[in-house]
């Protein structure tokens, strides 16, 4: 199982090569660069056009390409010219943000997602499971930013239940911290969760539908096993491996999948800073979290195949 997944991330090389020639080359055919409309008016345009020499805008795009790969060899990801501060430094600080808003989007997709799953599968046609299939049509349907408006209207502007904006009142420390992080998080974690339960729902829903005209159910029935058990141990952990493949693809996506989440409620992660850096033709900042994002969904997929290994070993990954 080692060597394959050795081989596996060997693999990622060549993907990663890729995404970084495809990642610099649209980034440099956005019209516009650091410097335009970012400086005083005031300022000498020569001052301007001299920045633009030193930061090596004028050179061949290829020359550009090779001394910012060389750069992330070293591991050097450049200066963010936005916040004045090395780019690592900068994606640092909105990290830890994301990564806790995606483990708590992901808990409230599956305390959400699982129950409705095997409601609707195991009563198939029924009233409930009607209901279901709505609820999964509309949050398939359903634009991210109309849902994410329509909640932070109503759970912060009209009721003030919950934060509108930031990741934790200044000033706290301790178990106040703690708390106060988790509070901002709840309507921002919870809009996204909901959107996100459409997959695992009907994953879920369409593995119990099958499971149930299988032979070894119609077996273990015929043979009076207790209907609770049949659901429990054989209709109910079979119908799971599908959600549990793709549990490591959705944990990582979550961190690169939260840009419009995190720019409508104002909340300080990497998808907000990634929307900020294209608004202010932040290069360096803009190719290192391309990067980022495209090595979360390659080890997304490895991590998925493992774990879909572990659950069910008549499964190897090849």
């Amino acid at each position: 199982m080692w060597k394959t997944i050795l081989r596996r991330v060997i693999m990622m090389i060549p993907q990663l090569i890729i995404l970084s020639v495809i990642a610099f080359f649209v980034a440099k055919m956005m019209p516009g660069d650091p410097f335009t409309g970012m400086i005083d008016p005031n300022i000498d345009p020569a001052v301007i056009e001299q920045k633009r020499i030193e930061a090596g805008l004028y050179d061949p795009l290829y020359i550009q390409y090779f001394r910012w790969i060389g750069n992330i060899l070293q591991g050097d990801f450049g200066q963010s010219i936005a916040f004045k501060q090395p780019v690592l430094q900068v994606i640092g600080q909105r990290l830890n943000n994301t990564i806790w808003l995606s483990l708590l989007t992901l808990i409230l997709t599956y305390i959400i997602a699982l129950p409705l799953g095997v409601i609707a599968g195991r009563y198939q046609n029924s009233i409930a499971d009607k209901i279901i299939v709505v609820y999964n049509f509309l949050t398939y349907s359903t634009p991210t930013f109309v849902f994410a408006i329509l909640m932070l209207w109503l759970f912060g502007y009209s009721t003030g239940w919950f934060p509108t904006r930031g990741s934790v009142e200044p000033g706290l420390t301790g178990i106040a911290d703690l708390f106060s992080r988790i509070y901002h998080m709840i309507i921002p974690a919870l809009t996204l969760a909901i959107l996100s339960t459409t997959a695992t729902i009907q994953y879920l829903r369409t593995g119990i539908i099958d499971a149930k005209s299988q032979d070894f159910v119609r077996t273990a029935r015929a043979k009076g096993v207790p209907e609770k058990v049949v659901y429990n141990k054989h209709i109910l952990r079979n119908s799971l491996l599908p959600i549990a493949a793709f549990l490591g693809y959705e944990l990582t996506g979550l961190i690169g999948g939260s840009v419009f989440i995190e720019s409508i409620f104002t909340y300080p992660g990497i998808g907000q800073l990634f929307m900020s850096s294209i608004s202010t033709r932040d290069y360096s900042v803009i190719l290192a979290l391309l990067l980022m994002f495209g090595f979360a969904t390659l080890l997304g997929t490895l991590l998925s195949d493992i774990i879909m290994s572990i659950v069910d070993p008549r499964i190897r990954i090849k």
